[in-house]
């Protein structure tokens, strides 16, 4: 079974070291030499070069050159890990057997943009790793397979990454030799079941303290590394908030916002229940107690 392997993330490199491992026969790879959108940008030429595999830069997956280029190889299947680009339908019918997509999320009641960020910050409690077939929808292919990953209250993004991409390593030994032996089983959404999230913008990021500490703390683990960071305003610039902590206040007739301790240790701020420790921040000047934030 030859594979073409589409990715430019550190998710796409792990499954890449995962299938030489395996010796897989991998027929070529498609990744990037820089990306702008990607936190966890990763260049795959180097893998390619140690393994003699031949490698391909491509800005434009749908581009003619390609297109070409990967028909050229004669893949029997595509695997398609963190290349952040749609794919077109004369992409998605080069290989007979189609592609295969993942998504760090459980489908299909979760399928679209930044489902890792998504899971932190709304609390939830489970996430999955979810490997399936691509077609012209979002997410919406015949699963290849789905396992569950716990979240736990002290689990932050790179946390949770990190789960997720040892689950997918798990799950990459599991489906592989089936795919090979072609004595796989696949499972079709429930469409009726589907739910999408949307892109969030940087204003999405910020903190305000009108919120209860719970969602502040999501909010915080989200968006903390390798991802931009959730931000308070304070002298009219945003600062970043990389690690928050639930406290007790003890001020329960204080205005949300009011900074009720400030010193190289911890900010503690006031929200709508409880009260916030930023642990980790990037504030040049530490706001003075009975300051207020917004």
């Amino acid at each position: 079974m030859k594979i073409v392997f589409i990715g430019a993330i550190e998710f796409s490199r792990s499954i890449l070291k995962k299938l030489v491992a395996m010796k897989a026969d991998i027929a070529g790879v498609v990744t990037r030499d820089h990306s702008d959108l990607n936190a966890d940008f990763s260049d795959l030429s180097d893998i390619c070069k140690q393994y003699n595999i031949p490698c391909r830069y491509a800005a434009d997956i749908n581009s003619k050159e390609n297109i070409e280029w990967i028909k050229g190889l004669n893949p029997d299947i595509l695997f398609n890990f963190g290349s952040s680009q749609v794919l077109k339908d004369e992409i998605l019918n080069i290989a007979p057997m189609g592609v295969v997509g993942y998504h760090p999320a459980k489908l299909p009641e979760n399928r679209g943009r930044h489902p890792i960020i998504w899971a932190l910050v709304l609390g939830l409690k489970k996430t999955a790793s979810t490997f399936f077939f691509m077609n012209k929808g979002v997410d919406s292919g015949d699963i290849l397979d789905q396992v569950e990953v716990d979240i736990l209250y002290e689990d932050d993004a790179k946390m949770l990454y990190e789960k997720l991409n040892a689950t997918a390593l798990r799950q990459v030994e599991n489906f592989l030799p089936k795919l090979q032996n072609n004595d796989f089983k696949t499972i079709p959404q429930d469409q009726s079941k589907a739910g999408y999230w949307e892109k969030r913008s940087s204003g999405d990021g910020q903190i305000y303290f009108e919120m209860d500490s719970n969602a502040i703390y999501n909010l915080t683990r989200g968006l903390t590394r390798p991802y931009v960071g959730a931000h308070v305003l304070y002298k009219g610039r945003e600062v970043k908030v990389w690690k928050a902590k639930e406290v007790k206040s003890g001020f329960e007739d204080c205005k949300p916002g009011i900074v009720l301790k400030s010193d190289e240790n911890n900010i503690i701020v006031k929200c709508h229940d409880n009260a916030v420790a930023f642990e980790d921040h990037e504030f040049e000047e530490l706001p003075k107690e009975k300051e207020y934030l917004l």
